[in-house]
């Protein structure tokens, strides 16, 4: 019986840190940003650097430390490992869920958003079969020798690091981001008739102007007693206004492209029916200017020789892009918009977005971007 649970706890453990790990080292950058949210928290931003290293190394440790809990290797020094991780992981969610601070915490990177309540929830259970397992520790036994198991070890090591490098070289091998391959953008940011709006509860202060008391009533009970009605309550300073049930949000909230002016190109850029490159550069700053030279010469055949609408976006203010555009001779349109759905378009600064009907036909990290040649064949030839 003993036996039976710490497998099932080993396996339980082992698969989901693998799991977790996996998931976000799909997509390191994207953890990178949520751990710039938590140093922001704890006022720890002088790591922002660091925040793309952090965020490889710590997938990766997840991975590793379930791989090696699954195969008993280093196991007490592994079980260490894993109560550390997770009591430091509890009071990470912990402290989102009750400060409301990091209101998504990542966990298990875009492809499953969880709650900061949810992921604490997870993260007791998960503490739970550590602690089973922390206990027992010294009876998980091997599957192999010494020797075998740290040559697995340094195999998944390898293995893990490089997914993670990977992915951020190259974008994600699996796009959970609603601007992936297939999707229609302008589609992702509707809401469909007969959706389901939010659900607030709205409660007032209260205050009898002869007898001095007061109360507290949510709108509803408000407008059923019908106190409003009576002239000597009042209601003191402002609403409060709670959210009781979510309702439908659409996959894209918050982009609005604009021209310098401030006009919004939403519309007309994501509805043409002809092929568009659109070029993403979140961050003029520390964008690799060497690729946006090279995509920028991609541009100049694709104008040229097929009437290619090409775009540049950025979220550097106007008088800082048209400088860089005059700096490196740019072909394309400047426009505007916020730094977060831009990062969330193409993990990469530069990266390439070919855009049809608003659909993303295709996009590019600058590591891989496609020939001029090869454009033509796959897509241009054939519209």
């Amino acid at each position: 019986m003993k036996n039976g649970l710490v497998w099932f706890c080993r396996i339980a453990v082992g698969l989901l840190f693998i799991f977790s790990g996996l998931i976000k080292a799909n997509d390191p950058l994207g953890f990178s940003y949520k751990l710039e949210e938590y140093f922001e928290v704890f006022h720890m931003t002088w790591l922002n650097g660091f925040a793309l290293s952090m965020a490889i190394i710590l997938c990766a440790l997840e991975m590793i430390l379930g791989f090696a809990l699954l195969i008993g290797a280093r196991a007490v020094k592994v079980v260490w490992g894993l109560l550390l991780l997770i009591i430091f992981f509890a009071f990470l969610t912990f402290y989102s869920a009750f400060f409301k601070v990091v209101q998504t915490c990542g966990c298990f990177g875009d492809a499953i958003p969880l709650t900061p309540w949810q992921s604490f929830s997870k993260d007791m259970v998960l503490l739970l079969l550590v602690l089973v397992l922390f206990v027992n520790r010294k009876s998980i036994k091997s599957l192999s020798n010494t020797k075998t198991g740290d040559k697995l070890l340094i195999s998944a090591t390898v293995a893990s690091v490089g997914f993670g490098l990977y992915t951020y070289n190259f974008l994600p091998v699996v796009d959970f981001l609603p601007y992936k391959i297939g999707a229609n953008i302008l589609q992702e940011m509707k809401t469909p008739p007969g959706a389901v709006p939010d659900e607030f509860e709205v409660t007032y202060n209260l205050k009898n102007k002869k007898t001095k008391a007061t109360k507290n009533m949510t709108d509803k009970e408000y407008l059923k007693s019908g106190i409003w009605k009576d002239t000597s309550w009042e209601v003191q300073g402002n609403p409060e206004s709670r959210l009781i049930k979510k309702g439908f949000e659409p996959k894209i909230r918050d982009l609005n492209i604009q021209d310098a002016q401030g006009n919004n190109y939403n519309e007309e850029l994501l509805s043409s029916p002809f092929y568009s490159l659109v070029i993403v550069a979140y961050d003029l700053a520390h964008t690799n200017e060497d690729a946006v030279n090279r995509i920028n010469a991609l541009a100049i055949n694709l104008t040229q020789n097929y009437n290619t609408r090409t775009i540049f976006l950025t979220s550097n203010a106007p008088d800082q892009a048209q400088q860089f555009a005059k700096d490196h001779k740019l072909v394309s349109e400047l426009f505007y918009a916020d730094g977060v759905p831009l990062k969330t378009m193409v993990r990469s600064n530069p990266g390439i977005i070919l855009l049809k009907n608003g659909t993303v036909v295709n996009k590019w990290h600058f590591h891989n971007m496609p020939k001029y040649d090869d454009l033509v064949k796959n897509y241009l030839s054939k519209q």
